[in-house]
C-alpha cells in the first residue's frame, strides 16, 4: 500500500512539474483544444443526461484540473441535459441533481464547491446518466486514473451503469506511462486531451 502511495505522489510530482512549466496563455490553449474536442465528441453530443462536476465557486485553476464552468454553460445552451453532484459526508457518497440555470440553480458548499440547490433542483438516478465526465489529477492509456484522495469519484465509477460512457478531460501533461490501481474497477473509458481521445487499451 505504501509503494502504491509513493507511486502516485511520484506521478503527481511528474504531472506538477509538466504542468507548472507551461504558461497561463498556453493552458488556456490547451483548455480551448479539450473543450472543442468534447463538443465534437458524438457520445457527449448525442447523450440526453450529461453528469459533469464543479470546482470552486471562484473556480481558479487548480493545477491539473480542467475548469468546467464554460463547458456547462455551454451545454446549458445547446439545451443539453447537465447533471452536477451534491457531496454528502454518509460513506462519501453522491447525490444528482439537474440543473437548467447555472447561475441560478447553484449554491457554494461548506467547502465553497458550487453545487446544485436541492430545493430548485430534479434529483436524478444514477441509472439515467448517459456519460459521466470524471475529474481525475493524472491518467494512463489504461483507462488509469489518480483522484482527489476522498474516493467520491471512485466510488461513483463502480456505481455508474454498463451503459453509461465514463469519460475525463485531460491536458497532454496528465498523461503517463502507468497508473498503479488497486483494481481496473475504478478506471475510465476514455480520455480527451488537448492533442488526442485515448480510448482505454
Amino acid at each position: 500500500m505504501d509503494e502504491m502511495k509513493n507511486t502516485k505522489i511520484s506521478v503527481l510530482t511528474q504531472v506538477s512539474d509538466r504542468l507548472g512549466a507551461l504558461t497561463k496563455e498556453a493552458l488556456a490553449e490547451k483548455y480551448n483544444g479539450i473543450e472543442n474536442k468534447l463538443f465534437e465528441f458524438a457520445n457527449f453530443m448525442e447523450a440526453q443526461l450529461a453528469f459533469l462536476s464543479t470546482t470552486t465557486r471562484t473556480e481558479i485553476p487548480t493545477e491539473g484540473i480542467i475548469p468546467t464552468e464554460a463547458i456547462i454553460r455551454k451545454a446549458l445552451h445547446i439545451e443539453k441535459g447537465i447533471v452536477l453532484p451534491v457531496f454528502t459526508d454518509s460513506k462519501n457518497s453522491i447525490l444528482l441533481y439537474k440543473i437548467g440555470d447555472y447561475d441560478k440553480d447553484l449554491v457554494a458548499s461548506d467547502n465553497d464547491v458550487l453545487e446544485p440547490d436541492p430545493e430548485k433542483c430534479k434529483k436524478i438516478s444514477l441509472d439515467d446518466i448517459d456519460i459521466a465526465i470524471i475529474p481525475g489529477l493524472a491518467f494512463d492509456d489504461k483507462g488509469g486514473r489518480v483522484g482527489f484522495g476522498n474516493n467520491y469519484y471512485s466510488k461513483l465509477i463502480t456505481k455508474l451503469p454498463e451503459t453509461c460512457r465514463k469519460v475525463s478531460l485531460a491536458y497532454e501533461e496528465q498523461i503517463v506511462d502507468q497508473i498503479q490501481m488497486e483494481s481496473r474497477k475504478f478506471t475510465v473509458d476514455i480520455i480527451i486531451t488537448d492533442k488526442r481521445v485515448i480510448y482505454k487499451i
